[in-house]
């Protein structure tokens, strides 16, 4: 075992040490050990390769911000150890760091298996959203639902002991590093990407997972050329607990088809891939649906030569006050109002938002006070749940609000602290 520094990641190793290395990466809110049932058979062929998610399992809290920078940070460790090519497997989280990897150095990736994943992890707002909860709550109320969103309903009773083993793996998780991991998780979307992943790839998925389901799995079928589907009865999301008799037949047989073990030079870390031509044993949907999404017109540059700022505010505005709430605004929009949307998108948010100077916490402090001033009480309540998304806390907040009635008025503060206190409630009560 090993502590990493801050570019690295907390691992383990366990196998032959001149065995190809095959990489089992985690789900959020987990550490390694939820792969200790597979580990004893994979070990008799690989030399098996497991990795905790900054902040899990004791692991530095070295916070990372986007599924892009956790891939990094694997292949700093792997670069520190002389591991050049290697098979990976990843449940959620752990898999989208897989297919980040497959697609940023397939040179690297000798086969792929994408377990309880997704090309995107439902919405922006639900991760984001997360994070509020652990901010404002911690994570005991995370903690105490993880079992019913990673577990059957019949597993979880029958098996008490490993579902307190989950609880208390997800309460002794750093919270920052959590919230850091919701935003990574909330910034993923590679479903235009999907056709250039080119490595042999299996997708894994339980019948009853309610997080990341078959239809997901499909779409990450019929996105990857080479890619098979496996669908284990009576599991849900961490499919390698509930059922790991299963998960890790798979998992051999997959790599074990992907792998040709003659060509490992355990020298150089090198070993040649040879795609079966044989029919693959996992069966390919027959029929999947097909992915596709509208894509904003393009805007025209400014005269100026630099880039309309539109993309960039339509961007910013997302993921400050939330798909759904633009989505709304945009929806509202018609002849009368329409130019008026793409006035705030493009200046408020493209222009001003999106500037280097400030930071997102401190330009929501600015907004709540200039709201407060303005008597603006419908902005200041959308602005508040930014600035819960932002980073700020209750505690925060009521600050802001403070220092606002001191300058602004007693009266405004007042009325902004009915609109905020309600906003607060809202967003940082746990839903049962």
């Amino acid at each position: 075992m090993r502590d990493a520094q801050t570019n690295t990641l907390q691992y383990r190793f366990d196998g032959p040490e001149d065995a190809p290395v095959l990489i089992l990466g985690p789900s959020l809110g987990t550490t390694w050990h939820m792969w200790d049932r597979q580990v004893p058979e994979l070990a008799k062929q690989w030399r098996v390769f497991r990795f905790d998610l900054p902040g899990h399992g004791g692991a530095p809290a070295h916070p990372t911000g986007s599924v892009t920078e956790l891939a990094e940070r694997l292949l700093a460790t792997l670069d520190g150890l002389g591991v050049q090519r290697f098979g990976y497997a990843g449940c959620a989280l752990g898999g989208a760091v897989g297919a980040e990897l497959a697609l940023r150095r397939p040179d690297r990736v000798a086969s792929l298996t994408l377990i309880a994943a997704s090309p995107r992890f439902g919405t922006a707002d639900e991760f984001r959203q997360r994070g509020v909860i652990v901010r404002s709550n911690g994570l005991d109320p995370i903690a105490r639902s993880s079992p019913e969103r990673w577990f059957t309903t019949g597993f979880a009773a029958a098996q008490p002991a490993i579902t307190e083993w989950a609880v208390q793996m997800v309460r002794t998780t750093d919270p920052g590093c959590y919230i850091a991991a919701c935003e990574a998780l909330a910034a993923f979307d590679i479903r235009a990407d999907l056709g250039r992943i080119g490595v042999p790839t299996l997708v894994l998925v339980g019948s009853d997972d309610q997080v990341t389901g078959p239809a997901e799995a499909r779409t990450l079928v019929a996105g990857i050329p080479d890619a098979r589907l496996a669908v284990v009865p009576g599991a849900s999301h961490l499919v390698p607990v509930e059922q790991p008799a299963a998960v890790t037949d798979l998992l051999v047989r997959h790599f074990s088809t992907a792998w040709q073990q003659p060509a490992y030079d355990s020298s150089t870390g090198q070993m040649s891939v040879v795609v079966p031509q044989a029919s693959p044993v996992l069966s390919v949907p027959q029929q999947a649906a097909p992915v596709a999404e509208i894509a904003p017109a393009p805007q025209p540059e400014a005269l100026t030569g630099r880039a309309d700022p539109y993309d960039a505010g339509i961007k910013v505005r997302r993921e400050v006050l939330g798909d759904a709430h633009v989505d709304r605004a945009l929806a509202q929009a018609d002849a009368f109002s329409g130019d008026f949307q793409e006035f705030i998108t493009r200046y408020a948010w493209g222009e001003i938002w999106d500037r280097p100077g400030l930071d997102r916490r401190s330009r929501s402090c600015v907004t709540l006070t200039a709201l407060v001033a303005g008597g603006h009480l419908d902005e200041l309540a959308f602005h508040t749940r930014a600035a819960l998304r932002n980073g700020l806390t209750p505690v925060e907040i009521k600050e802001v609000l403070l220092q606002a009635a001191v300058y602004c008025g007693v009266p405004a503060a007042n009325s902004a602290f009915k609109v905020a206190q309600q906003v607060i409630r809202e967003e940082t009560t746990p839903q049962e």
